[in-house]
């Protein structure tokens, strides 16, 4: 999923919001540029920040380049030196933490959030902001990824939560006049919309990406959990099973599902686009691969059919982390306060190539109501964020190998997950 997410939207909602230091909105603006100047003993010597990031596209890269060319006028005193690393991002940014090389401002994916800040090498950040930089203004499940023990470790750059993108065309067809708003009008959607010649399935109803990343959130719907409070995995409880069978059955029993790799395709927008789903659930990732790949696709989306009774969906998220060994830390401040503030998330997020994860600059830009965004932006205030604490890897990778087995018929569902459970807790113990 994260891979997927640094690919296709850079797909993880990659590169980087930027917001307002200059103005009153993101406070410590003059005083901190005042104190970055002083760092170096005085205020007309420059401060260099470092800023460390993984690669985008080069509408994004671009976009990002605008942003800190605002900062830096606004900020004269303060230049920011910005390195995309391009490979085993993780890995490298964890060993230059290590050995005090570390940058001083970096992306942090709210998936590995929780591991970093156990170590201790992020910078607590509550003691920074001022009432102007309005917290309250961020969606509340995005802001929360990033915190533990009541402190604040990062500040949210951009986001995505899952939307259902559906195809117009093919529900005229079918004779649906509305995206189906529970599971049970989505079972019946499908039905109708899945499309069998010779025997076999040309265009399923609904297409499914059989992995944990898109089904932490049915797995919550009926009080399951992925992880126990211990960091142990917790999926093969009744409650789990309930969310996950849903999405089995539609597959093993109604048939009327399927995985991109059944009909060819690398991934659910691909799937989508290439008419073998009329429904799928994606991000925001997705919007700008349609446009360029399958620009006659009529398509809309919509939030996500309820389960149990209940919203959900999914939110993938990246923040702005300071290093705590920064020797630079007013500075670093001031940079993390703008491209999170207002001003510098509204040029960051301008083009929709990412969506900002501040309530008002959602709406000054129009996405809570577009046609196509804003279902996806509506999610962001009820979503799952993609974050189980720091034994998450090891969960995943058990639930990913055996959940795909189940969902293609291959297991029993409560074998599978059980297996994966037992199997991921075992690792677990083994590494502490």
């Amino acid at each position: 999923m994260k891979k997927s997410l640094s690919i296709m939207l850079v797909m993880t909602l990659s590169a980087t919001l930027l917001a307002a230091c200059g103005s009153s909105n993101d406070g410590k603006t003059n005083q901190g540029a005042t104190n970055a100047g002083k760092e170096t003993g005085g205020q007309q010597e420059p401060v260099t920040v470092t800023l460390a990031g993984w690669g985008a596209s080069p509408e994004e890269q671009d976009l990002l380049n605008q942003t800190l060319k605002e900062f830096e006028d606004k900020h004269p005193n303060i230049k920011v030196n910005y390195e995309v690393i391009a490979d085993q991002y993780m890995d490298v940014i964890k060993t230059r933490l290590i050995g005090g090389e570390g940058p001083d401002v970096f992306y942090l994916d709210a998936f590995e959030a929780p591991a970093l800040i156990e170590k201790g090498v992020l910078e607590p950040l509550d003691s920074y902001v001022t009432p102007e930089f309005d917290t309250a203004d961020f969606e509340q499940p995005l802001l929360e990824a990033f915190k533990q023990d009541g402190k604040t470790y990062g500040f949210p750059k951009d986001f995505s939560t899952l939307a259902m993108f559906y195809n117009k065309k093919d529900f005229a067809e079918a004779g649906i006049t509305s995206p189906p708003t529970t599971w049970e009008e989505l079972q019946a959607a499908a039905k109708k919309l899945t499309k069998v010649e010779g025997g076999k399935v040309t265009r399923y109803g609904f297409g499914v990406a059989p992995e944990l990343a898109r089904q932490m959130y049915m797995i919550q719907a009926f009080g399951g959990k992925v992880a126990d409070e211990q960091g142990n995995a917790a999926f093969a409880s009744e409650d789990a099973l309930k969310g996950l069978e849903l999405v089995v059955n539609m597959h093993n029993k109604d048939k009327i599902s399927g995985e991109p790799k059944e009909v060819g395709a690398g991934w659910g927008g691909e799937m989508f686009g290439q008419g073998k789903a009329s429904i799928v659930f994606e991000g925001n990732w997705a919007v700008p691969f349609l446009e360029s790949n399958y620009s006659d696709l009529e398509y809309g989306t919509a939030e996500l059919p309820t389960v149990n009774g209940k919203k959900g969906t999914m939110a993938f998220t990246v923040a702005y982390v300071m290093n705590k060994d920064s020797k630079k830390k007013e500075a670093a401040w001031e940079l993390m306060s703008f491209l999170t503030g207002k001003d510098g998330m509204k040029t960051w997020t301008s083009k929709g190539f990412a969506l900002p994860t501040r309530k008002s600059v959602a709406a000054e830009l129009g996405y809570d109501k577009d046609e196509v965004r804003g279902a996806i932006v509506a999610g962001g205030s009820y979503a799952t964020p993609w974050q189980a604490g720091p034994t998450l890897p090891t969960i995943m990778n058990n639930f990913n190998n055996q959940f795909v087995d189940a969902f293609l018929g291959k297991s029993q569902l409560k074998d599978a997950m059980q297996k994966a459970q037992d199997t991921a807790n075992k690792e677990i113990a083994a590494a502490k």
